[in-house]
């Protein structure tokens, strides 16, 4: 939680001991190399733990007056790497279910688990994309907004950690938890909700093991996320005024720690729980709302 206690010391430190960040007078005008690694780092471990990169990717800017790379293009263009890092990760199990149900479906074997699992994935992304273009910037990514998220969206994963049953495994997925799953994404329209985030406590919320749980938001969020990083690219790339040397090098940063990312989310909840994050998200929220309290500009 590194990141986190970096953007909230920023946030937090009084008016009078560092007045550029309260007036939002950028540190550095121009973009450099160091920046687009840090952010690429700040994308990559944000898009898969339940956080959201978004909010992250904002206050960090914000608070340090990045401009040029600050821009949301330039998040939404090194989100690639994500996309990349997910495929690679989950390669073998995106081969296993998308072969065994096209058998399956060949078969007429509606009960074989990978015919499921791809249908719930299929029905799950449908409204999800719909949703998403409609929905696209329904509201601006202010920090009162991401703030509030972050508080409910911690109160949401705390009541799906402390009541659901978790007792279904991989083994026992069901298309509709593709369904709801899928359609939990969704809530990741509104700043600072978290696409991980919802999913994950979706999950929980039918019932789905940790673990499970985590890994079915990944595999179920993959047609989404990278539809929708798709689709920004085409208009990025269109007018993009950015240097290719940090796009290159913020996408590969982001690949790198998006990775990371994955792997240790999967590994910590095979162990512990996740109020870890309902209680960094919570200290998260509170400390944006303080800081525009006492000045900053946010």
């Amino acid at each position: 939680m590194l990141l986190g206690a970096i953007s909230v010391g920023l946030m937090v430190i009084p008016v009078e001991a560092k007045p550029a960040i309260v007036n939002a007078a950028p540190v550095v005008a121009d973009g450099n190399i160091l920046q687009a690694l840090f952010l690429g780092l700040v994308q990559g471990v944000t898009e898969f733990l339940p956080i959201s990169s978004t909010a992250h990717l904002l206050v960090t800017t914000k608070a340090l007056g990045w401009q040029q790379l600050g821009q949301k293009d330039y998040a939404d263009a090194i989100q690639f790497g994500s996309v990349v890092a997910v495929f690679i990760y989950f390669w073998k199990d995106i081969s296993t279910v998308v072969t065994g149900g096209i058998t399956g479906i060949a078969k007429q074997d509606w009960q074989a688990l990978e015919v499921k699992i791809l249908a719930g994935i299929a029905v799950g992304t449908l409204p999800a994309l719909i949703l998403g273009y409609l929905g696209k910037d329904i509201l601006p990514d202010s920090a009162q907004i991401i703030a509030i998220m972050s508080i409910v969206m911690a109160t949401l994963l705390f009541a799906a950690e402390r009541f659901s049953s978790r007792q279904r495994g991989f083994d026992k997925l069901e298309i509709k938890d593709g369904f709801l799953v899928g359609l939990a994404q969704a809530i990741a329209l509104l700043p600072g909700a978290s696409r991980s985030g919802s999913t994950l406590t979706a999950g929980l919320f039918l019932g789905l093991d940790r673990e499970t749980a985590a890994r079915f938001s990944f595999l179920v969020g993959i047609p989404t996320l990278t539809a929708a990083t798709l689709f920004k690219a085409v208009k990025i790339f269109k007018g993009n005024e950015l240097p290719i040397l940090f796009l290159a090098v913020g996408t590969i940063s982001t690949f790198i720690f998006s990775y990371i990312s994955i792997a240790f989310l999967l590994d910590y909840l095979k162990k512990k729980d996740t109020m870890i994050f309902v209680w960094y998200r919570y200290a998260f929220g509170a400390s944006i709302l303080i800081a525009l309290a006492t000045g900053w500009k946010g």
